[in-house]
């Protein structure tokens, strides 16, 4: 079984039938928990993210910072890369949670690959204590550049 964690009971995954749809609650907990991994040496501004795919696995990321900065990883793009690096290809909403008072929405180039990857989903965005936000992508990125654009 990939790193992943798979949310669903023994029997059903036995049996090949699709996994009941994790909690927001899991899924934010997963987060918090994918957050204590991050590597921020520069800016200690550590980020989790879980990412729920259709099937009900949760994939987690973190950020993973560089001294350039530019080559540092959103905890949203690292949990997306690695679900597509495992086979995901279809996904329900992301989870994301940073040690702050007010949400902490994706950057614009999470937003970007969320939507390439994932479309329009829930993004929920959470503290260390409680949910923060809810919106769907397109309301964070209403404007996409995506495959249309280029007559695909």
């Amino acid at each position: 079984m990939p790193p992943s964690k798979r949310l669903q009971p023994e029997a059903a995954r036995r049996s090949g039938r699709r996994s009941a749809r994790p909690s927001i609650t899991a899924l934010v907990s997963a987060a918090r928990q994918a957050r204590q991994q991050a590597v921020a040496d520069y800016s200690h501004f550590n980020v989790g993210a879980a990412l729920e795919s259709i099937d009900g696995t949760i994939v987690t990321g973190c950020n993973i910072e560089n001294a350039t900065y530019g080559l540092t990883l959103c905890a949203e793009r690292v949990a997306m890369f690695k679900a597509l690096s495992e086979g995901h290809r279809q996904f329900r909403r992301i989870a994301i949670v940073a040690d702050t008072a007010t949400p902490t929405p994706p950057c614009g180039a999470c937003r970007q690959i969320l939507w390439e990857f994932a479309g329009d989903i829930d993004v929920v965005l959470a503290n260390l204590t409680r949910q923060t936000g809810r919106h769907r992508l397109r309301a964070l990125l209403p404007l996409p550049f995506d495959g249309r654009l280029l007559g695909r």
